[in-house]
């Protein structure tokens, strides 16, 4: 299977990498900047090979990821899994008199409005049997479960479990696996030094989805890295 996954160069992105190259998949690792700053990729290149392939992709940049859209099909290559995963929280304990609007667009821009351009572009790549769409959520956006302040990002994601259930519902015909998945809380960059979850376990937990195709019980595909319903 090949695999597009955005945000790939650190984190949960390149414990997800390491973990489907390890699984014998081919990885499309999308980043910002492909020549800065990705020595644990070019670690996972010097072992894997041309298993994986480097992408500048900014999730914020629709004209580059059309671009590399045009690039992949030329290459005749095709895509059984889109990972959304790059994302930004920021803004985290801001009241809402005191936030910046700026800080709100940046977070929608990115968190929302990144995942729909990517699908946009690269959905027509999406060609391999058993194929999937993995938009990372958080449970910061369930709305049942809702709390204070924290607005760009858990808005973000609110409306980021939205996008996810409409293409479910325009792409189940297609056969096109679609979930957004709450990764859990991981001691990475943005989720800080106490967090519990070790990153790898989620990122096997998103790939055991992706390949055994499981989804939730109920009707919202709204799931946890295990597979377990989260609430809406």
């Amino acid at each position: 299977m090949n695999i597009l996954i955005t945000g790939a160069g650190r984190g949960l992105g390149l414990e997800l990498t390491a973990a489907a190259l390890g699984r014998g998949h081919a990885v499309i690792a999308g980043v910002r900047d492909p020549a800065r700053g990705q020595e644990a990729l070019s670690a996972l290149a010097a072992t894997y090979g041309d298993k994986l392939t480097f992408a500048e992709l900014d999730v914020a940049d629709e004209a580059g990821i059309a671009a590399l859209a045009a690039s992949l099909k030329e290459q005749g290559r095709s895509l059984g899994a889109i990972i959304n995963n790059a994302a930004v929280l920021n803004a985290t304990d801001t009241a809402l008199e005191a936030l910046d609007m700026e800080e709100m667009q940046r977070a929608i821009d990115t968190n929302l409005y990144g995942p729909m351009r990517v699908v946009k572009h690269l959905l027509p790549l999406l060609t391999e049997p058993g194929a999937s769409i993995i938009n990372v959520s958080s449970e910061a956006g369930s709305i049942t479960n809702a709390y204070p302040d924290s607005y760009p990002y858990t808005i973000s994601k609110t409306a980021l479990n939205m996008f996810t259930q409409k293409l479910h519902v325009t792409l189940k015909d297609r056969g096109i696996h679609v979930l957004s998945v709450h990764p859990g809380w991981m001691p990475t960059d943005m989720g800080g030094s106490k967090a519990p979850l070790d990153p790898r376990i989620s990122a096997e937990g998103i790939l055991d989805l992706i390949e055994q195709r499981t989804g939730p019980q109920g009707h919202f595909r709204f799931v946890d890295y295990t597979g377990k319903d989260m609430e809406i």
